[in-house]
């Protein structure tokens, strides 16, 4: 029977990124077998070597961010028919989704029991904070000689110090002990410009400051 960990498809259908995507998601990964029935009856496919390449084909250029290296697909014999057997891995990077549907509920799902549910908001969220939050904070900052006076500045405007141990209470070091690109990013002397705006409501039209 179908689990949270496998999947039978009669055919190769057009959710078969919506299936791909909820076991990347899913801590577990999981199985996706094509040419069986709901009941985990062979029927077999035709082509398989040909549906193999599809499968492929599809997963590569309609998944963000990239899964490949996390899947393999497989022909196998049931019953003497050809089956295809999908194996996905749970990515690092989630979330993943659907490339022409972006990063919302219509593109990002995960696998809740035997089903792929939508993603809601908030775990898209928290999972692309920590995704982004992890990435830049790996990457050594090209940049090792930093200086961080208008973050003082900061912190002494709210009564606070910024002590000998800010670079690690803050996560500015990776995993090396250097600087990583989130502290090129506070420091004084980096090459990027952020714009921000402050209005008093939620809509934009009493503008305070930018």
């Amino acid at each position: 029977m179908e689990t949270t960990r496998i999947e039978y498809k009669q055919k190769l259908t057009d959710q078969l990124e919506k299936e791909v995507v909820a076991f990347l998601n899913y801590m577990g990964g999981g199985i996706i077998f094509i040419g069986i029935d709901n009941d985990g009856k062979p029927i077999g496919i035709e082509d398989a070597d040909k549906v193999q390449l599809q499968i492929k084909d599809r997963l590569k250029n309609n998944i963000t961010p990239s899964c490949m290296g996390l899947f393999d697909v497989v022909v196998e014999k049931k019953d003497e028919k050809d089956i295809i057997k999908l194996i996905v891995a749970s990515g690092q990077e989630r979330p993943y989704y659907i490339k022409k549907y972006g990063l919302s509920e219509k593109g990002t799902f995960i696998r809740v029991g035997s089903a792929s549910e939508p993603m809601p908001v908030k775990m898209i969220e928290d999972l692309f904070a920590k995704r982004t939050r992890n990435s830049i904070g790996r990457i050594k900052s090209s940049r090792q000689e930093l200086t961080f006076e208008q973050l003082r500045i900061y912190y002494d405007s709210a009564g606070k110090t910024l002590n000998d141990q800010f670079g690690k209470n803050l996560e500015l070091l990776n995993e090396d002990g250097d600087y990583n690109l989130v502290a090129y990013l506070l420091a004084d002397n980096n090459t990027i410009s952020v714009k921000t705006a402050k209005y008093s409501g939620l809509n934009r039209v009493d503008l305070i400051e930018n």
